[in-house]
């Protein structure tokens, strides 16, 4: 095995039919096999009594499931690396990240070892490491996708999404998950409007909007409690991790640093933060679905800025930015997909994100399709 593939699939597996070849994250239940969420905590719980409903999905519609894909411990991180698996190594980008927290479902993915791969996403842990590495994801609607036998087992945020190097294979893998889920054309060129960002003059960006202008992205929306979802979010998964690993701070030494670190800052946090952050959830929900009633697709950059080397990814300033408007969509619970744009002359990692109405999963999936056809004869241009 290469260094790629030992750090980004953790377990081998030869499960269901000739079909698509996919690889599922390491907290998602596979029968027989240990769920260990990227832990040293849990390497050597109890095997999984039975598949998780994704899993029973992949393999009733033909997939052939090859692997467990690595992760960031506990979910709970935005940089991929782990110090008890090993980081998996981002193939495009070898001295950056690979993102979190599912660093080995991308990787696997954008290192051509799989067709399309499982992550979940809770606060942009499939679309943000689906950037780092060069390829797309989707986060589907809240609660679309069947959450059992996937961990933590309780969450108000977590989606199980989709990572694949094209458009197309993302519908092929929503298809393959989600047995309701049948495409629907499009008849006519989606409405779509660009929220305004706070960040706009961020590295990489002003190539970005370009893009997003020429795709007819003319249209300009303000989302005002957009800063204040991405804290709420925080808030929120702060609470719902220190309440689903508290067991595993009884032996902190099994823990990694920075997720320990993380896990006891989230146990300070007080009723009174939660019940701001859920009005907030409730407020902001609101703002997008009065946006989306105007407008069929929103848009944003997908990352603030490009992702940190390993090396400026041990100052956690660098990293906390990256979900900026990404988790404000896990708090609201719309579907959103990104698609990866490099920029600039080192054609570093960047992309833009497409936020739809929920449960239009599989018009948003038709969009991107749209977009990325688009895309490939903006670049043509922009080149010629």
């Amino acid at each position: 095995m290469t260094q790629t593939d030992h750090t980004a699939i953790i377990k081998t597996l030869d499960l269901g039919g000739d079909g698509p070849t996919v690889v599922v994250k390491d907290c998602i239940d596979v029968a027989g096999e240990v769920t260990a969420c990227g832990s040293a905590a849990l390497r050597e719980a109890a095997p999984a009594p039975r598949h998780a409903d994704v899993v029973e999905n992949l393999l009733s519609a033909g997939c052939h499931v090859i692997g467990k894909a690595n992760m960031h411990e506990l979910a709970y991180g935005m940089t991929g690396l782990n110090e008890s698996f090993g980081t998996p190594v981002n193939p495009r980008w070898p001295d950056r990240i690979p993102g979190g927290s599912s660093s080995g479902s991308a990787v696997a993915v954008a290192a051509g070892l799989c067709d399309f791969a499982i992550g979940t996403d809770t606060g942009g842990s499939v679309r943000q490491p689906a950037i780092c590495c060069g390829v797309f994801g989707i986060k589907p609607t809240f609660g679309r996708i069947s959450r059992k036998g996937c961990h933590p087992a309780e969450s108000s945020l977590d989606c199980v999404g989709v990572i694949a190097r094209t458009a197309g294979n993302l519908t092929l893998g929503m298809q393959a998950l989600d047995p309701s889920f049948a495409r629907t054309p499009m008849t006519r060129a989606p409405r779509v409007a660009r929220i305004k960002c706070a960040l706009d003059k961020a590295v990489g960006d002003p190539l970005i909007y370009a893009v997003m202008e020429g795709l007819g992205a003319a249209s300009y929306i303000e989302l005002p409690l957009m800063q204040a979802a991405f804290e709420a979010g925080m808030t929120v998964i702060g609470h719902e991790a220190a309440k689903a690993y508290a067991p595993y701070m009884e032996t902190p030494e099994k823990l990694g640093a920075d997720v320990r670190t993380r896990l006891e800052n989230a146990r300070t946090i007080t009723p009174d933060q939660l019940a701001d952050a859920e009005r907030v959830r409730r407020d902001f929900t609101a703002q997008v679905d009065a946006a989306l009633e105007r407008f069929d697709v929103l848009m944003t950059p997908a990352l603030p800025v490009v992702p940190p080397t390993l090396a400026e990814a041990q100052d956690p300033a660098t990293v906390l930015p990256l979900t900026r408007f990404l988790r404000p969509f896990n708090l609201s619970g719309h579907p959103a997909i990104v698609l990866p744009i490099p920029v600039g002359p080192q054609n570093l990692p960047a992309g833009i994100q497409i936020i739809g109405r929920k449960n239009e999963d599989a018009e948003l999936c038709e969009v991107a399709e749209w977009l990325t056809s688009t895309l490939t004869a903006f670049k043509k241009e922009e080149t010629a």
